[in-house]
């Protein structure tokens, strides 16, 4: 039988980046289900605290040298990999110096927000399911890690819903304790309006704040999780009314069962 293949998409990976709750979940995750049978392909920001000597990361010449448009500007799209030799599992990288070549991730060395987030984002969502198209491999589930990635269940329900690739693929969304106070810029949704997305696919982000953005991801997400054991009780109430396949927070020592197990109870 054909193993299942997992696409795990991540705002954040240890050992590139801090140890956090969606950095080690990031890390130890495609691992496990890796090693429980499954076939996994895992991707992050090349965010440019990432050390590519120490890391050794080098550029994939061969998925390379595309441009994505946004807000009518064209933005070089950079693919690089690197490896964690423990976990026999390589890891890539979505880079543009536009987006990505400075010393922080989110927030600027002052903590506040960098004010093309919403460009970041959109630049990383559409390129890792443009660099998973030239690898030519479809997945069964993708699973996204952090708001960052919340992109990704409207792109694959609305611009790539007819591509064989993806249309038969299951989308989970992990909710996590990873609020941003600030609004994302206010053209966030115009931004949005791309192949097959309409301006009423993304009218929530009228106000492109956190809530209205996780709300988008789980309205076209196909199933969720609980990444942190306690999300705020707005997230909860859009969790219960959206009535999906959902499955609730899991520790350390049970996660990587029970997320194997969820991916199997949604491709039955």
């Amino acid at each position: 039988m054909e193993k299942k293949k997992v696409l795990f998409i991540s705002q954040e990976i240890t050992p590139y980046l801090p140890e956090s709750e969606i950095a080690k979940i990031g890390r130890e995750l495609p691992q496990g289900i890796q090693e429980r049978g499954k076939e996994i392909r895992t991707f992050m920001p090349r965010f440019g605290c990432v050390n590519e000597r120490r890391n050794q990361l080098h550029e994939v010449i061969r998925l390379s040298g595309m441009n994505l448009i946004i807000d009518d500007t064209d933005h070089p799209l950079i693919i690089k990999v690197a490896s964690i030799q423990a976990a026999r599992m390589q890891v890539y990288f979505i880079d543009n110096e536009d987006y990505f070549q400075r010393k922080y991730v989110l927030t600027d060395k002052s903590g506040l927000p960098f004010k093309d987030n919403d460009e970041r984002a959109i630049f990383f969502a559409r390129g890792v399911l443009e660099t998973v198209q030239k690898l030519r491999w479809a997945p069964d589930i993708i699973h996204c890690h952090g708001w960052f990635t919340s992109l990704v269940p409207l792109y694959i329900k609305k611009t790539f819903k007819d591509n064989p690739l993806f249309s038969d693929a299951k989308v989970i969304y992990s909710l996590y304790n990873d609020h941003f106070e600030k609004d994302l810029d206010k053209k966030f949704n115009s931004k949005l309006i791309y192949d097959g997305i309409t301006k009423k696919d993304v009218e929530i982000l009228n106000t492109p704040n956190y809530e209205n953005l996780t709300k988008l991801a789980i309205n076209h997400a196909d199933a969720l999780v609980f990444g942190s054991e306690k999300l705020a009780p707005e997230i909860q109430q859009m969790v219960d009314s959206a009535a999906k396949p959902t499955l609730a927070y899991k520790n350390s020592d049970e996660y990587v069962d029970a997320y194997s197990d969820f991916y199997d109870q949604l491709l039955q």
